[in-house]
């Protein structure tokens, strides 16, 4: 489990999509990380190289698509502020449609982690990587 602040954060809300992204997509790609474990004792390069196929852009795009209906009114409405937000970063291999939604996503991540609803962060993240899992 990744590390859960001691403190909540007052509101998240308060933060820009981007930030909320920037956590976000540190505590998904932990998540992932530690997911393959399952796989055994790989070399980091072999973990690494798996891991790209649920983070990636076009990874997390097909995620949220699949998962968008099981979220509430507040998530979709988190996700829809980091979808919209305009990124000065231009994204190398990917379209900037995928890039979007993925920043949306890590938007939510970072949400529901700096609020510290854990149990519903596991319940999408969890959901998220199935779907990609299930693609593989």
């Amino acid at each position: 489990m990744p590390y859960i602040p001691d403190e909540k954060i007052e509101n998240p809300n308060l933060y820009s999509p981007l930030t909320l992204a920037f956590v976000g997509d540190a505590v998904y790609e932990l998540y992932v990380r530690t997911r393959l474990m399952k796989f055994g004792s790989l070399s980091a390069n072999k973990l690494h190289k798996m891991a790209i196929h649920y983070v990636k852009a076009n990874a997390q795009a097909n995620s949220i698509k699949a998962i968008i209906d099981n979220l509430s009114e507040n998530e979709l409405s988190v996700y829809k502020r980091g979808r919209n937000t305009k990124s000065a970063t231009v994204p190398k291999n990917a379209d900037m449609a995928d890039y979007r939604m993925a920043t949306g996503f890590e938007a939510l991540i970072g949400y529901l982690y700096l609020d510290k609803q854990t149990d519903r962060l596991y319940e999408i993240m969890r959901m998220a990587y199935d779907v990609i899992e299930e693609r593989n």
